[in-house]
Parts: structure tokens; C-alpha cells; sequence
């Protein structure tokens, strides 16, 4: 506890007093006070309406579309009893596709809401700080050079992804995870990632330069079970990890000298963290290419609802599943017979936020 004063003393000898971090909620305890969790209501209810209505999207996105179906043959064939026309629609055309979106805007809102928290900065997300680019640099080597199977994609993500953050990393050491360098590093880094994207499509023949750049848009057109399949194990494997350090996370969040005093390993946290964040965004970016902003936006969406003090990673990954699984279903729907991909959705709407939120940020720092 000296710790954490001496370093409440110092921040307020620079920035003034610090403001006192409201923790509100229900404490549920085991009988034994062995096991115990912090359950904010509003929260709750956030995010119980948040999976209501994810689910009213994702029956209507399988309901409707070139060929209409009733909400009970959408059951009969997700339970294996309807009709052949009614199963195919669902189950082959419809249903990966909603799945990919689904576990895809979950895992870039969870990795966005992540580097938020660590960077405490609202800009601190993959596509900003050049981890979506660099996993697309890795995924466009298997692709063009190495022509390999979704899987040799999937890593290939991965590694460039993990790579981008390993540069960053070296940018920054001796200098801490400071928000606004790692920002500034992170766009300068995407600007030179997007350079090798352009120069190995040039190495491309035509059509491979055709099917790079529409992945690179960012499009959930024409997903199979293999993607949804892909995407919907990482999830499952990651998502966890994340819940299971979102404790240690909110500590963080506090200052390293605060969290060390609690009992955290900072530097073990940061990095464990760091990890299953560009993995996250590795992973989905592999399966769809790119998908601009929902990484930046749906973490201080679900913050904002919720108004939880905390990373609240739950709500956030509904919230990014929602916000891809609507978008998607509306450029099905108002843009149809056209095939608009959901990456440029997602861009136009999340170019305006961006410009909104700078804009924001600006009136604060002159305040």
C-alpha cells in the first residue's frame, strides 16, 4: 500500500489529484470466501440485451436473403429436419458465413479491447498499431509465394502478425508501453507493412493479384465450414485465456507499481496479453482479410454501455460480433444483387468514427 500512495503522490504532483476509481456491484462469495466475483448490474443487463438482440440478427440473417424461410423451417433445419431446399440455405450457404462473422467480430473486438486497456489509449488497436497489416503481409506470403492450403494462411497470419509486435516491441525498449508512442510507432509501422503488400502483389500473376487484393478488402463472401471452422477454434481457445487475465488486466490498467503491489507479474501479464491480442487478430484476419475499425470501435461501445471501469471483455465481444454480423447482413440486403464486401462497410462507417474520435481526443488534451 506505500507503493501505491507514493505513486498516487507523484502522479498528482504532475497531473493534480487523482480522481478515485469507482468500483460498484454485487461481491458473490463462496460459502468458504474462498472464491469471490464482482457482478455489476447494469453490466449484466448490457449484456444479456446485447445477446438478445445478436440473436434476433442472426435469425434474421438466416431467414432472409434470395430465398425467404419461415423462423420454424430456419429450426427444422438446424435441427436436421427440414426440407432439402431449407437445409442447403441454412446449413451450406448461410450458416458458416454467419459463424465466421460472428467469431471474427468477437475476436477483433476482444484483441482491440486488450490493447486498449494495456496502451490506455483509445487508439490502441490492431489495425492502428500495424498488427492486422502485418498479419495480412504473412497471409499474403503463404498466398502468392508459398500457394498454401488455409492453414499454411492461418499461421502465416499469425507469424506475421506476431513479428509486427515483436518490431514494435524492439522500437519501444527502454521506453515502456506508453499509449501515444506505441500509437505513433504502430501507424508508422502500418504504413510500411501496407508498402510490402503492395510490392508482393506486384510479384503476383493476374489472377493472383485479383484474389489478393479482394482479400485484402476484407470479405465474409463465399465462407465455408473450414473458415467458420478455423476462426471458431482459435476463439475457443483464446477467448478464455483473455477472460481468464481480464482480473489481472483491470489491475494493470491501475499502473504498473500499483498492479505489482496487488501481486501481479506486470511484465509476464503484459506479455501473455500482448499475445492472445495479435493472435486474436491474426486469426480472423487470415480467415476474412482485413476488417477495418471493429477492433477500435466495439471496446469503447461495450465501455460506454456497460460503463464498466474495467476492460469488459465480454461485452465487447458481443458488441464486435454484433456490430459484423449487422453490417454484413446490410450489405447483403441494401446493396443486393451487388456483392459489396463487409470491409468496406466497416471502413466507410469506422473512418467516420475515427475522424470523431481524434476530434474528441483533441477537445480533451486542450482541456
Amino acid at each position: 500500500m506505500t507503493a501505491v500512495r507514493e505513486e498516487n503522490a507523484s502522479v498528482s504532483e504532475k497531473h493534480g489529484p487523482v480522481p478515485p476509481r469507482v468500483v460498484s456491484g454485487r461481491v458473490l462469495r463462496t460459502r468458504s470466501g474462498a472464491v469471490s466475483l464482482r457482478v455489476q448490474g447494469r453490466a449484466v443487463v448490457i449484456t444479456a440485451a446485447l445477446a438478445a438482440v445478436l440473436v434476433a440478427v442472426m435469425g434474421v440473417t438466416l431467414a432472409t436473403g434470395d430465398i425467404d424461410l419461415s423462423a420454424g423451417e430456419v429450426l427444422q433445419a438446424l435441427t436436421g429436419s427440414g426440407s432439402p431446399i431449407a437445409d442447403f440455405v441454412v446449413n451450406t450457404l448461410r450458416m458458416p458465413r454467419l459463424v465466421t462473422a460472428l467469431c471474427v467480430g468477437a475476436a477483433l473486438a476482444v484483441s482491440g479491447a486488450i490493447l486498449q486497456s494495456l496502451t490506455g489509449n483509445p487508439l490502441g488497436s490492431p489495425d492502428i498499431i500495424g498488427f492486422t497489416n502485418g498479419s495480412a503481409v504473412g497471409a499474403l506470403v503463404v498466398i502468392i509465394l508459398l500457394h498454401g492450403s488455409m492453414t499454411q494462411i492461418a499461421l502465416g497470419a499469425l507469424v506475421g502478425g506476431l513479428a509486427t509486435a515483436l518490431a514494435v516491441h524492439l522500437l519501444m525498449i527502454g521506453r515502456g508501453l506508453q499509449g501515444f508512442r506505441l500509437v505513433v510507432i504502430g501507424i508508422g509501422v502500418s504504413a510500411l507493412l501496407l508498402a510490402v503488400n503492395s510490392y508482393l502483389i506486384t510479384r503476383a500473376t493476374f489472377q493472383e493479384a485479383l484474389e489478393a487484393q479482394a482479400w485484402l478488402i476484407g470479405s465474409l463472401g463465399n465462407r465455408l465450414w473450414l473458415h467458420a471452422a478455423a476462426i471458431g477454434t482459435a476463439v475457443a481457445v483464446l477467448l478464455p485465456l483473455a477472460f481468464l487475465l481480464s482480473r489481472r488486466l483491470s489491475m494493470v490498467e491501475m499502473g504498473d507499481t500499483t498492479a505489482m503491489a496487488l501481486g501481479v507479474d506486470v511484465s509476464r501479464t503484459r506479455t501473455a496479453l500482448l499475445v492472445i491480442s495479435v493472435a486474436l487478430a491474426a486469426f480472423a484476419t487470415a480467415v476474412t482479410g482485413p476488417i477495418w475499425f471493429v477492433a477500435l470501435a466495439a471496446p469503447q461501445v461495450a465501455r460506454t454501455l456497460t460503463r464498466s471501469a474495467g476492460p469488459a471483455l465480454l461485452p465487447s465481444a458481443l458488441t464486435g460480433a454484433l456490430m459484423l454480423a449487422l453490417s454484413d447482413l446490410a450489405v447483403q440486403r441494401l446493396f443486393a444483387p451487388a456483392l459489396l464486401p463487409v470491409g468496406t462497410a466497416t471502413g466507410c462507417v469506422g473512418g467516420l468514427y475515427l475522424i470523431w474520435l481524434l476530434i474528441s481526443e483533441s477537445r480533451k488534451s486542450r482541456a
